[in-house]
C-alpha cells in the first residue's frame, strides 16, 4: 500500500528519513572509495573496512546519468555504512551507463556476473527486451529491479515508485494547471521503459473525461539536446499548445529551457517529474508549475539494505507481492524552498 501524503507532510517525512539514515553514516565512513570511467559508463566502488562475516558484493545499476541518480547514490552509500555498523562485510558498486542503452547495461551486467557479485539492483532500460538477460542473471545471483520494473522477469523484488499512481498524481496536477483544458505534449527518454509506460497510463487515467487532450509523446533516447529540440519543435508546430509534460527527470529542465528560449514563460504550463536542480529552479522562478518527486534516496538505501539481507540468506525482507513501494509527493511554489533546503542538506551542499 502507498500512503497518501500531502506535499508538506511528505517533505517533512523526507527530512526525517534523511536524518535517520544519515546519522553517523554516509560515504565518509572509513574504507576506500574508487571511481573509474570507461566507454560503458561510470563505476564507483565503495570498499568496506574489515568486518566479520562472509564478504558480500552488491551492485546498483542506473538507466542513465541523470542528476536524479546522485541522490540514489547517497542512499546506497548510507545503506552500506549502516550495514558496516552492524558488522556486515558489504561492498557496493554504483554503476551508470554512459549512453543509457540496453546494450551497455547488458555489458555491465555481464561484467558484474563475471566478477561474482552476490546481488544486482538494476533499473532496466527496456524491460521486454531485457527480460531474458535478467532471468539469466537471476540464475547465478540475486536480482532486484529498482526505479523501473521488469514484471515479466524472474527478478526477486522491485524497489521504487508505484508509477501508475504517480502518473495519476501528475495527471491531477495537469488538470489543476489547466482547469479549462487544452492540448498537451508529453516528453520522455524511452516510452518502452516500464516506468515511462506506467506513468503515461496513470496520466491517461487521470485525464479521462477532462478537457485536456494529449497530442502525442515525444522520445529523446536520453539525448539532452534532443530533449530540448523536441520541445522547441512542439512549440513551433503547435502554437496553441497549453501544457508540456515531462516523464523523466531531465525532461523538466529541458522543457523549461526550450520555453524560455521561445519567450513563452507563463504562456504554457509545465508539469514534470523528479527533483533536478533545473526543475526546482524553474518552480521557484515560475517557469514550471509543479513536479511529482520520487524518493531516489530511499530507492537506493532500501535496495541495498534488502539485497544485502537476501544475499545473506534472509528472504523474509521481500514483501509477499515482491514490490517495495516508495511514496511520491508534489513540489510546487508553496513548498519548493523547504524541499530544496532539505534536499541540499541531505546531499551536504
Amino acid at each position: 500500500m502507498r500512503p497518501k501524503l500531502t506535499s508538506l507532510s511528505a517533505a517533512l517525512l523526507l527530512a526525517a528519513l534523511f536524518a535517520g539514515c544519515n546519522s553517523g553514516g554516509g560515504s565518509t565512513t572509513g574504507g576506500t572509495t574508487t571511481s573509474t570511467t570507461g566507454t560503458t559508463g561510470t563505476t564507483t566502488t565503495t570498499q568496506a573496512p574489515a568486518s566479520s562475516g562472509k564478504p558480500i558484493t552488491l551492485a546498483f545499476v542506473t538507466n542513465n546519468t541523470s542528476d536524479y541518480w546522485t541522490i540514489a547514490h547517497k542512499g546506497t552509500d548510507d545503506a552500506k555504512a549502516d550495514l558496516q555498523k552492524k558488522n556486515k562485510n558489504v561492498d557496493v558498486q554504483f554503476i551508470t551507463p554512459a549512453d543509457g542503452t540496453a546494450a551497455t547495461q547488458k555489458s555491465q551486467v555481464d561484467d558484474l556476473l563475471a566478477k561474482g557479485v552476490q546481488g544486482i539492483a538494476i533499473s532496466p532500460v527496456d524491460p521486454k527486451d531485457q527480460t531474458q538477460m535478467l532471468d539469466d542473471a537471476e540464475k547465478t545471483t540475486h536480482v532486484f529491479t529498482q526505479d523501473s520494473d521488469a514484471p515479466l522477469s524472474t527478478r526477486e523484488c522491485y524497489v521504487g515508485t508505484d508509477n501508475v499512481a504517480a502518473g495519476r498524481q501528475e495527471g491531477d496536477q495537469i488538470k489543476k494547471a489547466l482547469p479549462n483544458g487544452g492540448k498537451i505534449m508529453l516528453f520522455v527518454g524511452k516510452i518502452d521503459a516500464q516506468n515511462a509506460h506506467d506513468r503515461y497510463q496513470g496520466i491517461q487515467e487521470s485525464l479521462k473525461g477532462s478537457k485536456v487532450q494529449i497530442i502525442d509523446v515525444r522520445t529523446d533516447d536520453t539525448d539532452r539536446a534532443k530533449a530540448v529540440s523536441n520541445v522547441a519543435d512542439t512549440l513551433v508546430k503547435y502554437p496553441d499548445i497549453a501544457g508540456l509534460v515531462g516523464l523523466w527527470s531531465y525532461n523538466g529542465p529541458a522543457i523549461a529551457t526550450a520555453v524560455k528560449n521561445a519567450g513563452k514563460v507563463g504562456k504554457v504550463k509545465i508539469i514534470c517529474f523528479d527533483q533536478e536542480a533545473g526543475t526546482l529552479a524553474g518552480i521557484k522562478d515560475g517557469t514550471i508549475t509543479a513536479t511529482v518527486v520520487q524518493d531516489p534516496y530511499q530507492i537506493g538505501y532500501q535496495s541495498i539494505e534488502m539485497l544485502a539481507s537476501v544475499a545473506g540468506g534472509d528472504k523474509s525482507v521481500i514483501p509477499s507481492n515482491k514490490m517495495k513501494i516508495i511514496a511520491t509527493s508534489v513540489v510546487d511554489k508553496s513548498n519548493v524552498d523547504q524541499y530544496t533546503q532539505q534536499l541540499n542538506k541531505m546531499l551536504g551542499k
